[in-house]
């Protein structure tokens, strides 16, 4: 498959937020989508070709004298398309949205190529905030009782089920992450945060060091956890660990993934009494607000009581 020409203006962007800004390459490759997908529907309409062929549409002639004709119209007939006719949806067009505010200031305020930002009006789609999906202290009981004798597996899930580390960030660990009782984790962002490792943490280290693990076959640094081809354990080689100990703990909880994992224990950490700014630090959200979402725990709690309520009881008598 040929691969799609970009303006330069639009590499130069990309390579700014790797290179500056520290995003990952995932999040590379989704703004680089979501910026071809605008650019495509802005030279349909500019062009009158019909929304259905966006694929064929060759955006590598477009220049910084095309860019600063768009107006804030252009991008809400661009969310209106993505809305409507590609029925993406709130969160997706936020993320665009995202994508489109990023790209606008780049090159108004790093580069200076525009005078005026028409993405500074653009909206974020209202997003409804969903309660994160976890398995309660039974159902993880349950699931852990589903591992077969695999010390590494235990391992992660432990590391999963204790430190609610992402995927990406347990994929990342290295043997020299870990210093004593202590855990280097590297976030979103590049950004470190250290972790200590509990009792259970620490035996299911020594017990999966301890069982002749597969030597690592790579270049660089030795990875935490190894394939067993001897390589860096990748996030869909985890997904599909936690979804077979799904399977074979009989939990059968659908669509159950790591990040399901860490929601468990970060709901577990604050139903046993940790405070929104230590989870926040444990979690590495840059954000306080993104943490909050385990207060849904409270809201369950007080639902309970007011049921509970002598009151309520004896009404329904």
């Amino acid at each position: 498959m040929q691969k799609t020409k970009l303006p330069k203006i639009i590499k130069d962007f990309l390579i700014y937020l790797t290179t500056i800004k520290g995003k990952s390459q995932r999040t590379r490759k989704e703004y680089e989508y979501d910026l071809l997908l605008f650019f495509r529907f802005y030279k349909a309409v500019q062009e009158d070709v019909a929304a259905d062929h966006l694929a064929a549409i060759d955006i590598a002639s477009i220049s910084i004298d095309d860019i600063r004709e768009i107006t804030l119209e252009d991008l809400y007939l661009f969310m209106e398309y993505c809305e409507v006719q590609r029925g993406n949806s709130a969160a997706t067009r936020a993320r665009k949205v995202a994508t489109l505010k990023s790209f606008f200031k780049y090159i108004k305020g790093k580069r200076r190529l525009i005078e005026e930002n028409p993405a500074d009006e653009l909206e974020t789609p209202k997003i409804g905030r969903k309660r994160p999906i976890y398995l309660n202290m039974q159902e993880a009981t349950q699931f852990m009782d589903g591992l077969q004798a695999s010390p590494r597996n235990y391992c992660i899930m432990m590391f999963f089920l204790n430190l609610g580390i992402r995927v990406t960030e347990l994929c990342q660990l290295n043997k020299s992450s870990i210093q004593g009782r202590y855990l280097t984790v590297v976030g979103k962002g590049n950004k470190e945060r250290t972790v200590y490792l509990n009792d259970s943490c620490i035996q299911a280290l020594e017990d999966y060091e301890n069982s002749g693990k597969t030597t690592y076959k790579g270049e660089g640094e030795e990875p935490l956890f190894v394939s067993q081809k001897g390589t860096r354990l990748t996030r869909q080689t985890v997904a599909r660990i936690v979804k077979r100990i799904n399977q074979q703990s009989g939990l059968q909880k659908e669509r159950l993934t790591p990040h399901k994992l860490r929601h468990t224990s970060a709901t577990m950490m604050y139903k046993a009494g940790a405070d929104i700014r230590s989870l926040q630090h444990i979690l590495g959200h840059s954000s306080v607000a993104t943490t909050q979402i385990y207060t849904h725990i409270e809201d369950e709690q007080l639902q309970q009581v007011l049921d509970n309520n002598p009151f309520n009881t004896a009404h329904k008598k």
